[in-house]
């Protein structure tokens, strides 16, 4: 049996690949440019973040100016998910495999594998404050003034313009595909909407379908009564904490608020996100101290109004590294007496690194595909919400 094994793991596990890289759209999208080295689980690794420098007028004279200072940063990425998938395989399934066809099981391992890294990296959402579109709204019904309004965020940011991808869950594509935009050829440039029924690369980003994306919602934070949420002390400008209370004491305020859950001050363009989550017993006098991101963009005034946003779908428009994604390859070997083989590959159009291991147990034998990897968002400005 060990014979058969050994020559039946590499075929298992790069056989597995065109799977893997069908299911897996964000890992596609992410940088993962960040090193190849070996981790263990919990290790992490840095992910550098480049300070900004302005230009001079060049004076010439006996010495060199003096160099300009700067400031870079860091984000740390823990190889924190250690993910596996298993199933058993009869002698007969080994002979198919042997002959060139995977098994169906171990094509649904691997879907299970990337599934899991791909929510994982679309979950990260809740740190993405920019947005366009309204939410409970399904877009592009009619145009796609949902993705300027949200692509806007990104230029503001100075996001480079290569890169770009928009990711949507099926009533958002289901919407794009018949603008005329997309769907006619003579708008679009080519055929690809009509025959292949994909939007492609438009309007400076690639467009994908992700049955992944999640729903967010919302905290049930909210009055009870004629009035709103107001902000009830004023807000230095970058400051990231501020109080809410109802516009009249006669109000009931309180509920729950998420991790995720965005808002606007006044009048202001800017939306923040909430960084906490954080409740209060309803009350007519009732206040709840919000932690936010990013920093306030102006500073805000007491009695001003709070907007939250509803429930709605998480669909993206990003640029490459506004997320970063670290798989690192377990170890191979074979366990002296134990009957498993282990094999490693990593995938260079995913960059997950994907290990096999064979185990006998008791009349059968166990094929476990698992993977260890870690993912953060790192510039969110670099990332906007198309609102659904």
């Amino acid at each position: 049996m060990a014979n058969t094994i050994s020559n039946i793991v590499p075929q298992l596990l790069v056989g597995g690949l065109p799977t893997l890289r069908e299911m897996a759209v964000m890992p596609r999208l992410v940088n993962k440019s960040i090193g190849a080295e070996a981790r263990d689980r919990g290790d992490t690794i840095d992910v550098p973040i480049f300070s900004a420098i302005a230009q001079r007028s060049v004076t010439p004279a006996a010495a060199q100016a003096a160099n300009q200072d700067f400031s870079p940063t860091k984000v740390q990425i823990a190889l924190d998910q250690w993910k596996e998938a298993s199933f058993q395989l009869s002698d007969k399934d080994v002979d198919s495999v042997m002959q060139g066809a995977i098994p169906g099981q171990a094509a649904e391992a691997v879907k299970a594998i990337a599934n899991g890294v791909d929510s994982f990296i679309l979950g990260l959402y809740t740190g993405i404050y920019n947005h366009g579109g309204t939410a409970g709204t399904t877009p592009f019904a009619t145009n796609l003034n949902q993705f300027k309004d949200a692509r806007k965020w990104l230029n503001k940011s100075l996001a480079p313009m290569d890169e770009r991808a928009v990711v949507l869950d099926s009533d958002a594509e289901a919407n794009a595909l018949l603008l005329d935009t997309f769907l006619r050829a003579d708008a679009r440039g080519d055929q690809g909407g009509i025959i292949r029924g994909q939007i492609g690369e438009k309007l400076g980003s690639r467009w994908f379908l992700n049955q992944n994306v999640p729903t967010h919602t919302a905290g049930t934070f909210g009055v009870t009564g004629v009035g709103s949420i107001v902000n009830k002390a004023s807000v230095a400008v970058a400051a990231e904490v501020m109080i809410w209370s109802a516009a009249s004491t006669t109000n009931t305020l309180g509920g729950t608020l998420v991790v995720g859950d965005l808002f606007t001050v006044g009048s202001a363009a800017q939306t923040y996100v909430v960084t906490a989550a954080a409740s209060v017993a309803a009350a007519a006098n009732a206040t709840l101290s919000v932690s936010f991101s990013p920093g306030a963009a102006a500073a805000f005034a007491v009695g001003a109004t709070v907007a939250k946003v509803a429930t709605h779908q998480a669909n993206l428009t990003f640029h490459r590294d506004a997320f970063a994604l670290a798989s690192r390859p377990l170890a191979d070997s074979q366990v002296e007496g134990a009957g498993s083989n282990f094999r490693s590959v990593t995938d260079p159009i995913t960059g997950l690194a994907i290990r096999l291991e064979i185990s006998r147990q008791y009349k059968q034998t166990t094929y476990s595909y698992d993977v260890l990897y870690g993912a953060k968002l790192v510039r969110a400005n670099q990332a906007a919400r198309i609102l659904g």
